[in-house]
């Protein structure tokens, strides 16, 4: 009787980094995760899988601070840490790009369990809870609709009864929102500022006066 040959390890999924980290998406460590990586790769992934008007693509970074802002009108009570979550709401597609969501209904599950997992780990590293509150995740969710709703109107060539009929009423304008493309290495920067803004704040909030470096 001939010997059973040992199962083989499952594939590893991994992707290295500019930073030279190296993620491994269905296992994915907090250690390996760096805010750099995040802001160049989110700076560089385009909304609406780049069908959107302007010189440049809308960036996932451009709309995660988008979102940010309409938290800022719309949820203040979340707070400093809801906010700091609202930035990194989308922080996964710095690896797994962005899906427009009928692409991401086709693939079902699996592409949800990896991008939870991401999340959790982005958290972990940024010292945020793996689940947030129900009211912080609520109030995310709404602002991502909104931000939704005026970068398809603005942007994407939707009618407004076309967008509502997918994201709702959007409850707010557009006055004062910044959807106008902004350059690659401009978005990269400002998602960082903002994330340095939002970080320190949120550890303000948790009781420690210092934001950790790194």
């Amino acid at each position: 009787m001939r010997p059973r040959k040992p199962t083989p390890d499952p594939p590893r999924a991994w992707q290295r980094m500019l930073s030279g980290r190296r993620l491994d998406l269905l296992d994915p460590s907090p250690l390996d995760i760096e805010i750099e990586d995040i802001a160049h790769g989110l700076a560089r992934v385009a909304r609406w899988n780049g069908q959107t008007r302007g010189h440049y693509p809308f960036s996932v970074a451009q709309h995660s601070i988008l979102v940010v802002r309409i938290v800022e009108l719309t949820a203040r009570e979340i707070g400093p840490r809801g906010r700091f979550a609202a930035l990194l709401h989308d922080a996964p597609e710095y690896v797994i790009g962005d899906m427009i969501s009928p692409f991401k209904a086709v693939i079902g599950g699996d592409y949800k369990t990896v991008e939870h997992r991401l999340l959790a780990a982005i958290h972990r590293r940024f010292e945020l809870p793996a689940t947030l509150p129900a009211s912080a995740t609520a109030a995310i969710k709404a602002a991502d609709r909104v931000a939704a709703f005026h970068e398809a109107t603005r942007l994407a060539g939707f009618a407004q009864a076309e967008a509502q009929k997918f994201f709702g009423r959007p409850g707010i304008s557009a006055d004062g929102l910044e959807l106008d493309p902004w350059p690659t290495d401009e978005a990269e920067a400002r998602f960082l500022a903002v994330f340095e803004t939002l970080r320190a704040a949120a550890h303000r909030e948790s009781g420690d006066p210092a934001a950790p470096g790194g």
